[in-house]
């Protein structure tokens, strides 16, 4: 391949090419790309732009750079754990599908307010007060980590009073309480992925270039009333979510009859 006719900045356009590259499957997984040199010849353009286009498809996670070796796209093994997204009922008793997880630090207990993320997803406007608790957990068979938090309104609490005193009750248990309370349960749950924060990078140990994944779970009561937020988030080399799909029963309506 020649001189490179793409638009956009040089840099933009080697890496495009060594992006086609990779979905063509030119250069496939764990294996080297060409040297700088080569790739210079190939494209015809300066050190400094090699290694900008290079630089940028580091970020975007598509290639590892090994010092002392050169570049290699990035393999991506299968992740380590799958998170089942399910909530069984037994009598009184709720079970999670991560309630195997240890946790690996005592929980952080806080007040907090909805902003304009979880807010819409409370059903409450933004500055309404929370309490707020955070867990750090770990599959005890592949040590993936994963940040786990409750978000519980004031009004809800106020409904249960062990929620008021205890907010760091597990969420089995809250469900529980929140049955006992008069509420039939339901959850709502989306999942998302985008980069994460310096904190939850660390925490997490995600690799460079890495997205989370990101469960916001809400859990209502009577009359379809949110009534607490769980957020989970999780490096995705590491976990994946699955979820079992059932088909609801449709139901009738009959007109009633004078």
């Amino acid at each position: 391949m020649g001189e490179i006719q793409r638009p956009g900045a040089l840099y933009q356009q080697v890496a495009a090419e060594i992006r086609s590259g990779i979905a063509a499957g030119e250069y496939k997984p764990g294996s080297p790309l060409p040297s700088e040199s080569q790739l210079i010849e190939r494209y015809k353009v300066s050190r400094p732009t090699v290694r900008k286009a290079i630089a940028a498809l580091r970020a975007e996670g598509l290639i590892e750079v090994i010092h002392g070796k050169g570049s290699y796209v990035r393999a991506l093994p299968a992740p380590a754990v799958t998170i089942e997204r399910t909530i069984t009922r037994s009598g009184k008793t709720f079970r999670t599908g991560h309630h195997a997880w240890e946790q690996t630090e005592t929980p952080a207990i806080y007040r907090t307010a909805t902003t304009a993320t979880t807010g819409p997803l409370l059903g409450l406007a933004e500055g309404e007060a929370l309490f707020g608790v955070d867990r750090l957990l770990a599959d005890p068979d592949t040590g993936t980590r994963a940040l786990h938090t409750v978000l519980i309104p004031f009004a809800t609490a106020d409904q249960a009073e062990q929620l008021a005193e205890a907010p760091d009750t597990d969420p089995e248990q809250i469900y529980a309480i929140l049955t006992a309370a008069g509420h039939k349960l339901t959850w709502h749950e989306t999942v998302s992925a985008r980069m994460p924060l310096p904190d939850e990078r660390s925490t997490l140990n995600t690799p460079d270039a890495t997205p989370i994944l990101h469960t916001a779970c809400v859990t209502h009561g009577t009359d379809d009333r949110p009534l607490i937020l769980e957020e989970l988030r999780a490096s995705a080399d590491r976990a994946q979510v699955a979820y079992r799909i059932t088909a609801d029963t449709s139901r009738r309506i009959n007109a009633v009859r004078d």
